[in-house]
């Protein structure tokens, strides 16, 4: 299900294998599995984003910087199943609260909406969904005035934990990130020259919406975690070089909305 500017704070840690092994029977007393990962022998699904940016690579020099507000676009999907939902995501960081926004589409629409054709009912998910249709044309509004476009591919395993009935509380563990240049709109799950920006990490995230829970701290300090950054599409693009974006060609629809003086849209 879509929400809309969801707010929350997400602390990251890096650790080894076996540290993330000893803490999720802890993690297990107080959050149960998603259900995504339930019925996985591994507890993991797989994680694709197709992330956007300028040519100048403007979101990730933001992240770099330290920006204290900034926000990145990115497509999120589970699979390559033409069927299946594909969101189209701004996650926002201001200070230190991460709002997210996202709204789901029909993936046979993504092509044309990443071309700077106007949003509809007919391109989403649900069609009467007035959050997720305004979430989409908010981001097609930061593409267009960003010029922004698909970049990089990341892709890994997500085992995650969730508070019962509510988001309060939420732990994941992302295993096999891969990045790799894809400055097209297919929605791929494979990709040649990728790279790893965490070889043998795993990256732990404890994501809460209200108060620090007081089990938070005590796993912080139990398991010895350093809290860190992580941010994956700025590894990808750390390792792989800015000649994945500079080397990559511009899209037609790119020019054609300056020549028209398009600059945004909704």
């Amino acid at each position: 299900m879509s929400r809309m500017q969801e707010q929350r704070f997400e602390l990251k840690y890096l650790i080894e294998e076996e540290r993330a092994q000893r803490i999720r029977p802890y993690v297990q007393q107080y959050l149960r599995v998603d259900s995504f990962g339930m019925h996985q022998p591994d507890l993991s699904y797989p994680v694709h984003s197709l992330y956007l940016d300028a040519g100048s690579l403007e979101t990730y020099w933001t992240t770099i910087n330290g920006n204290a507000n900034r926000f990145k676009l990115r497509l999120r999907y589970y699979d390559d199943r033409p069927n299946t939902p594909c969101f189209f995501e701004i996650k926002r960081r201001m200070n230190h609260i991460i709002l997210k926004e996202r709204g789901g589409v029909k993936k046979s629409a993504v092509p044309a909406l990443l071309a700077g054709e106007f949003a509809g009912p007919e391109h989403l998910l649900a069609r009467d969904s007035v959050p997720d249709l305004m979430a989409v044309r908010n981001f097609q509004t930061l593409m267009l005035r960003l010029r922004a476009r698909p970049l990089l591919h990341v892709a890994y395993r997500r085992e995650a934990y969730e508070a019962e009935g509510d988001n309060s509380a939420r732990i994941t563990f992302d295993r096999q990130v891969l990045c790799a240049p894809n400055g097209e709109s297919s929605l791929r799950v494979e990709s040649a020259d990728t790279v790893g920006p965490f070889p043998s990490i795993v990256i732990l995230e404890l994501k809460f919406t209200d108060r620090f829970p007081h089990w938070f701290r005590h796993l912080v300090e139990r398991f010895d975690c350093v809290l860190c950054g992580a941010a994956k599409y700025a590894g990808g693009i750390e390792l792989g070089g800015e000649k994945w974006a500079t080397g990559l060609p511009m899209p037609e629809w790119i020019d054609r909305l300056a020549e028209e003086g398009v600059t945004g849209v909704g």
